[in-house]
C-alpha cells in the first residue's frame, strides 16, 4: 500500500507581505542588485509577478513534505532540515514590468526570472514562463522582451525554446559584470507589430 506521491509547483503573487522572499532570490540569483523602482514595478505589475514554490506531495490525506532552505545572502544551497507542514518553500520567481510605446501599445518587459540551482530542470521557471506568456495571450499584448547577458547560454537557449528571438545586441550595458554586453530577446505574440 505504497502513498502516490509527486513533485509539485505552485505560483504565488508578490505582495507588500512577501516581498522580501523575491528580494533574497534575486541576491541569490543574479549578479546585479535592484534598487527600490525595480521592486515598486514588480509589485506594480500585479499578475506578471510570481514566485515559484516546490513541493513533494505524499498521497497521505494531502501531506506535503518539503525542504527547508536556507535564504542566506551567501546561498550555498544546504538543506537545513525535513519538516512536514503545509506551507511551499519558494525556489523561483519571474518580475515583469508593463510598459506603454509610444504609440499606445502596451509591452512585458521580463526584469528577472530566476530558478535556484537545485530545482532548476524541474518545470519550475517553464511554468513562471507560460504563466506571463498566457497572461499576454489573455490580455492581448502582443510583445514581450527581456535583456540577457552575452555569455549567457542557458538563458539565451532557454528563451529561444520559447520563441524568443536575439532582435538587438547592446555594448557596456552592465556597469559592474563581464562582459557587459547583452541581447534584447524579443517574442511578439500573435501578429507582430512594427518596432518603435
Amino acid at each position: 500500500m505504497g502513498a502516490s506521491r509527486g513533485i509539485s509547483i505552485s505560483l504565488d503573487g508578490v505582495r507588500d507581505k512577501n516581498v522580501m522572499q523575491l528580494k533574497k532570490l534575486n541576491t541569490a540569483l543574479f549578479p546585479v542588485r535592484y534598487n527600490d523602482k525595480y521592486y515598486a514595478d514588480a509589485l506594480a505589475s500585479g499578475e506578471f509577478t510570481k514566485l515559484g514554490f516546490w513541493f513533494y506531495e505524499l498521497g497521505n490525506g494531502g501531506l506535503r513534505i518539503e525542504l527547508c532552505l536556507s535564504l542566506d545572502y551567501d546561498i550555498n544551497c544546504s538543506l537545513g532540515y525535513m519538516e512536514a507542514y503545509y506551507s511551499d518553500i519558494c525556489v523561483g520567481s519571474i518580475a515583469c514590468r508593463i510598459e506603454k510605446k509610444e504609440c499606445g501599445a502596451v509591452r512585458v518587459y521580463i526584469m528577472t526570472l530566476g530558478v535556484l540551482a537545485p530545482y532548476r530542470g524541474l518545470g519550475i521557471g517553464t511554468k513562471l514562463l507560460n504563466h506571463v506568456l498566457d497572461l499576454c495571450s489573455k490580455q492581448t499584448i502582443a510583445e514581450i522582451y527581456l535583456h540577457v547577458q552575452t555569455n549567457n547560454e542557458d538563458a539565451i537557449n532557454f528563451y529561444k525554446k520559447f520563441g524568443f528571438e536575439i532582435t538587438d545586441t547592446i555594448q557596456n550595458y552592465y556597469t559592474n559584470i563581464t562582459p557587459p554586453d547583452c541581447y534584447v530577446l524579443t517574442k511578439y505574440i500573435g501578429q507582430p507589430q512594427s518596432k518603435k
